[in-house]
């Protein structure tokens, strides 16, 4: 996730509009036991799930994020002070058992002036339901090429870690829901602003988006802005406080099983 900052990026008509107004979250779905089929409750907090591997699909074709294998997302993020680093998001044809579930593998590769910065292992599923179920991550950072930090890597089911949502299936105004839960190292957390955002990046522009209200309470300052377009997934984070700057899409390769 990029790190948050205040960011002009606000206030031009070419990023994206975004609402200064209140979400009232009449609609916002407390958690009192979730299972697998993700048709109720969605995932609040530490709060445990008990998730069936029957009420999971073998493909992830949520349309606010379609994963198939060959996927690939490239991403441009930069900081306040103008630096630069490559994020490529590849689906594998990989899978990992997680709870009994076989999670899609995505490999995450951050550079920086083509020096490794980070190495991560991402582990998803989708249930009946459509929801991106979230199950771990192994993540790796470097400097100087050298390997110098392990931490936030975390799965569902090891050491009290607890799988989140990235994307739900039927997405509403005002739905809240934890992304990932691993205690004082992964505690992100969504709420849905807007179902019909626009915004215009390097790989086009896009109306109809998805958009997310996303922190993390291990950060409090931190607070970002995420935008999902159909058919791609992700394609805009923008940072609105706690240090960071803006990611957007510069390239997306549908995956062999797109449409």
């Amino acid at each position: 996730m990029a790190q948050a900052t205040e960011t002009p990026w606000m206030t031009t008509e070419r990023s994206t509009r975004v609402r200064a107004a209140a979400v009232v979250a009449s609609s916002v779905i407390a958690l009192a036991g979730c299972g697998g089929g993700g048709g109720g409750a969605l995932p609040q907090g530490s709060d445990p799930v008990d998730l069936d591997p029957a009420g999971f699909r073998t493909r992830i074709d949520n349309p606010y994020w379609p994963m198939s294998p060959g996927g690939k997302w490239v991403y441009r993020e930069t900081d306040p002070d103008g630096n630069e680093q490559r994020v490529v998001v590849t689906v594998t044809d990989r899978s990992k058992e997680i709870l009994g579930i076989d999670a899609v593998v995505v490999h995450d590769v951050v550079t920086e002036k083509g020096r490794l910065v980070e190495d991560t292992y991402d582990w998803y599923a989708q249930d009946a339901d459509g929801n991106v179920w979230y199950l771990g991550e192994d993540t790796k950072e470097y400097a100087d090429g050298r390997l110098v930090c392990a931490e936030g890597s975390w799965e569902a089911g090891v050491d009290g870690a607890q799988a989140g949502i990235v994307v739900p299936g039927r997405p509403e105004v005002g739905m809240a829901y934890r992304q990932e839960y691993y205690a004082g190292e992964a505690e992100d957390r969504a709420r849905i602003l807007s179902l019909d955002e626009r915004a215009e990046v390097p790989f086009g522009a896009f109306d109809g988006l998805l958009m997310t209200r996303d922190t993390t309470p291990l950060e409090p300052r931190v607070l970002e802005h995420k935008l999902f377009a159909k058919g791609v997934g992700p394609v805009l984070v923008i940072s609105l406080s706690g240090g960071g700057g803006r990611e957007e899409l510069i390239r997306f390769e549908k995956g062999a099983e797109a449409g």
